[in-house]
């Protein structure tokens, strides 16, 4: 049953056991999902998906294989082509407030709303922009978005008066999805990753020790016996290295919600963060400016900051070949003798552990990307996604 289901949602990368399958058909035989499209969606989705990440997959799945069904929380792809009009978000800006004002005095039926909804999506087989019947946009129907009117149902576009009572067509959970480029929240919750908790410290004991209290009152005979023992702290010293300018410019906001995330996240024993630009030389910047002066000498990083650092390299590795090979390749002339290349194997070879995240980085070994490809043969190197930045995270805590 639902065969071509089974596949599809396989094509969209979600791991169905033939175990959950079964489990599935189970389900049905049993009448879980009482002949209702909405409820099935809710039990297979239960059964088969494992994590919120692919809810967004699990999602797509759904509307690839039912699109042929109307139903009442079913949006056609048809229907969400003929509504995505971004361009018309500034336009009901402008008449937002005074919009807004008459909210209060409204009275609004919303079965009745809901019924001519259900009504307008067995009738219409047409775009419809403006207007008072169909379902489309800035018109002042209380169907699809970026209109005049107050409380009906969105279908498809973003948010304008908030006032809709009901949403459909919206991909509610791609925010979730593994392999979404991240921000500031998940940066923090990844670095969560690198802790190694140390209690080789000079401090007093001032932590509760639940475990060594328990057995003390236990040997006691239930007279409650305080221990305390020394707090532990995360023993990480972490080293940022992060490529600024030039072909990075449109990651700017994607880099300052890594430094934000690095600079909050106070647990680590020590952070330091440096720049460069293309590649690494004899320099690194203490600004993203990369102003000349603004530097410290890479050799002085290692001497100072010792092979227990780990180390994270952001960059887009996009870097001409002439940058990377050559000892007079640097635009700037400031190669110390020594070529991009022979200077991030001099990193390789003082730092035990260090990983590159690229924010754009291309699938295997691309020939047209000859310097990324060179320098994943140096570093693992991962894309700045929300999966790729824990695996690396997972990376540097490995102990081999």
């Amino acid at each position: 049953m639902f065969i071509d289901f089974f596949y599809i949602l396989k094509n969209k990368g979600i791991n169905v056991t033939l175990s959950e399958w079964l489990t599935l058909q189970e389900a049905l035989d049993k009448g879980l999902c009482d002949s209702s499209l909405s409820k099935f969606y809710y039990v297979s989705r239960m059964i088969l998906v494992k994590s919120e990440t692919e809810y967004d997959k699990f999602d797509l799945a759904f509307e690839e294989y039912f699109k042929h069904i109307t139903s009442d929380d079913i949006v056609t792809d048809r229907m969400l082509h003929w509504l995505d009009k971004p361009e018309m978000s500034d336009l009901l800006q402008e008449s937002e407030k005074q919009w807004l004002n008459k909210l209060e005095d409204l009275k609004i039926d919303k079965e009745d709303v809901e019924q001519k909804f259900k009504d307008r999506m067995k009738d219409q087989d047409s775009e419809h922009n403006g207007g008072s019947f169909w379902i489309g946009t800035m018109g002042k129907t209380s169907f699809g978005n970026t209109g005049g009117n107050i409380g009906g149902v969105r279908v498809g576009g973003k948010t304008g008066y908030q006032s809709a009572f009901s949403v459909l067509g919206e991909r509610r959970y791609k925010d979730f999805r593994d392999d979404k480029v991240l921000d500031n929240r998940q940066f923090q919750i990844a670095f969560r990753r690198l802790r190694q908790f140390s209690a080789k410290l000079d401090v007093p004991e001032s932590e509760l020790d639940i475990d060594g209290t328990i057995d003390k009152t236990c040997n006691q005979g239930g007279m409650l016996h305080i221990v305390m023992k020394k707090p532990r702290k995360n023993s990480v010293k972490l080293l940022m290295l992060m490529d600024s300018g030039g072909t990075m410019i449109p990651y700017s906001s994607l880099m300052n919600d890594l430094f934000q995330a690095v600079s909050k996240s106070n647990h680590f024993k020590d952070v330091k963060t440096y720049y460069f630009h293309n590649c690494i030389y004899n320099k690194l910047y203490k600004s993203p400016e990369c102003d000349n002066g603004d530097w410290i000498d890479t050799e002085w990083m290692f001497r100072n900051l010792n092979k227990d650092y780990k180390v994270i390299i952001v960059g887009d590795a996009a870097m001409a070949p002439e940058e990377l090979y050559s000892r007079s390749g640097n635009y700037r002339g400031q190669n110390g003798g020594y070529s991009g290349m022979e200077w991030l194997m001099f990193l390789k070879r003082h730092y035990r552990k260090v990983v590159w995240l690229n924010p754009k980085m291309a699938p295997g070994n691309a020939p047209w990307r000859e310097a990324e490809t060179a320098i994943k043969e140096i570093f693992p190197m991962y894309k700045l996604t929300v999966d790729g930045l824990n695996r690396s995270m997972l990376e540097l805590m490995r102990s081999k």
